[in-house]
């Protein structure tokens, strides 16, 4: 038996030992990649493109809508002059770039502006997801969150992203 492959006393021969690091190094790479590749499309999916809420949500939302909003902003989102539109280039051009949680935090905090406090984050939330689906942003399968935190996550984008090919 050659002198590498005779195991020496108590331990494995050096040629396993190596094999062993490189199996464990080969795994720990393995991980590290289904880690990074997991959160590349956990931001991927944090778009208004990603189906950030549901259509029951959407539609729960649009009751709520009707009776909190749209004396102000009217029954299409418009806007009265006054009250900003919810819908069209102006909005999507005011909240592009910033997050679905600002978008709801502005919403959180601020309205109805006779008492804010009159309307639940849960229907906030539910509000939110009428005005996305009315910005033609597609629905999904997980309804919205009912917290800032949790909404600051998801990426306000005005503009669909191409397909990656």
């Amino acid at each position: 038996m050659t002198a590498w492959l005779a195991p020496r006393e108590g331990r494995e021969p050096a040629n396993i030992q190596t094999m062993k690091v490189k199996i464990v190094a080969a795994l720990i790479a393995s991980l590290w990649t289904a880690g990074v590749l997991q959160s590349v499309r956990a931001e991927q999916a944090s778009t208004t493109w990603s189906g950030v809420y549901t259509e029951e949500q959407a539609k729960s939302g649009a009751a709520v809508y009707a009776k909190n909003c749209s004396e102000c902003h009217l029954e299409d989102l418009a806007g009265d002059g006054f009250a900003p539109a919810l819908k069209g280039p102006e909005f999507m051009n005011n909240w592009n770039s910033l997050s679905v949680g600002d978008l709801f935090e502005r919403i959180r905090v601020s309205m109805p502006p006779s008492n804010p406090n009159s309307v639940s984050a849960k229907e906030k939330s539910d509000i939110v997801a009428h005005i996305l689906k009315n910005a033609g942003f597609p629905a999904g399968t997980t309804e919205l969150g009912s917290t800032t935190d949790s909404l600051k996550a998801i990426k306000f984008e005005a503009t669909k992203p191409p397909l990656n090919h």
